[in-house]
């Protein structure tokens, strides 16, 4: 595997590379690193496909703008078009988790004549409605504590965030993943994990004495390396450029999205649950994942693991994706 400094959106991105045959980029969420995709990387180069793993701008060795502007979907696209460009490659298929899935979604409908399919981990496809999305937040969760509008402000985020980077991820990774999510569940009314509208993002939250089967401590040692390097302005800046997204994507509002595409996600994903009237059903959730496509080739919901999808069941996954590019 080698990594390479590719051209993205008039800056470099980072990207691990691997493999010969079509084109596969893989794009990561928060917060994250281009290691998310440790476990699938090498079996799809042996499926037969060329692979690019990238830090998305403002992680690890991509190039990190200080504006929120710089963090639009739009502009994070152009990366990904860019890195296709860059590899000498006309047409290419994605797989995004996380918020790597609204910018592999965005990724193909601002350049549908490149990219060939879209499979997203974590995130489904949500089409430009009549509101941004973190205004359905603001209003969803006006007198409650949401993460995405804490993270708003600028700089109060970072700052707790970057006072203990590894306490920050230990929590953030083991929170949300199943075994989290079952203890979360389990302590549904605990005082010890009540928020308020003031609390902070870290506080209150569950913490463990161990490390869960999917990560290692090696593993925890790369991400705190990068952050402990890049900071966390970049990747809250994404959550802070919501509205301008929702401006500049008016183009495809209410848009069923129009190529072959494939979703994949966990039973315990705390994702489901944003938006969730407690009541639903699975049929319900499932429904919810799969009415904005016109070609949804492949839908798996795997039971028992949270939202690192690709870490916390890597052989599945990797056998789902190629499943998916194989068919195509």
């Amino acid at each position: 595997m080698n990594f390479e400094l590719l051209e993205g959106n008039n800056l470099k991105i980072r990207a691990a590379v691997l493999g010969e045959g079509p084109l596969v980029v893989l794009v990561h969420g928060w917060p994250e690193s281009w290691y998310s995709w440790r476990h699938q990387i090498e079996p799809l180069a042996k499926a037969g496909f060329k692979v690019a793993a990238i830090d998305v701008r403002g992680y690890g060795g991509s190039d990190k703008p200080h504006e929120i502007e710089a963090y639009t979907l739009k502009n994070i696209a152009a990366d990904v078009a860019g890195v296709i460009d860059s590899l000498g490659y006309k047409e290419a298929y994605l797989f995004g988790h996380d918020w790597g899935g609204p910018i592999v979604w965005t990724t193909g409908l601002l350049y549908q004549d490149t990219i060939k399919a879209v499979g997203a981990l974590s995130v489904p496809y949500t089409p430009i409605g009549e509101k941004s999305l973190i205004q359905l937040f603001r209003e969803l969760y006006k007198d409650k504590f949401f993460y995405q509008l804490y993270i708003q402000k600028e700089g109060v985020a970072e700052a707790e965030f970057e006072t203990n980077v590894r306490r920050a991820l230990e929590i953030t990774y083991f929170s949300g993943d199943g075994r989290g999510m079952q203890h979360m569940l389990e302590n549904i009314g605990n005082p010890a994990y009540k928020k308020t509208v003031d609390s902070t993002m870290l506080e209150n939250s569950p913490e463990f004495e161990t490390y869960p089967e999917w990560l290692t401590q090696e593993d925890m040692n790369y991400f705190i390396n990068e952050f402990t390097a890049s900071g966390f302005r970049g990747p809250f800046n994404r959550y802070r450029a919501q509205d301008i997204d929702f401006k500049e994507l008016q183009e495809f509002k209410n848009l069923s999205y129009p190529l072959p595409a494939c979703f994949i996600t966990g039973t315990l994903d705390p994702v489901n649950f944003f938006a969730r009237d407690e009541s639903a059903s699975e049929d319900d959730i499932l429904a919810a994942f799969t009415k904005n496509y016109d070609d949804l080739r492949k839908v798996e919901i795997i039971d028992g693991i949270g939202h690192w999808t690709q870490q916390e069941s890597p052989e599945l996954v990797t056998s789902h994706m190629i499943d998916f590019l194989t068919k195509l």
